[in-house]
């Protein structure tokens, strides 16, 4: 990508800046979103923590179907 150079950022420093109002563009400025609920998340189950590498494999073979 392309930087700006010094002498370009004191360019546009020198450049006026348009303002617009909601109003001049018609549009409103009106929140459109409505809040249904707020709620907390499930509460997450413990972990389980294994003693040994034996164990962990055991664990992941017979419970968690993963190996």
């Amino acid at each position: 990508p392309r930087y700006a150079s010094l002498p370009n950022i004191m360019k546009a420093k020198k450049k006026p800046l348009d303002v617009v109002t909601p109003d001049a563009l018609g549009v409103s400025t009106a929140s459109t979103v409505k809040t249904l609920k707020v709620e907390a998340p499930a509460a997450r189950s413990a972990g389980i923590k294994v003693k040994s590498v034996a164990e962990l494999v055991e664990k992941l073979k017979n419970e968690a179907k993963v190996i």
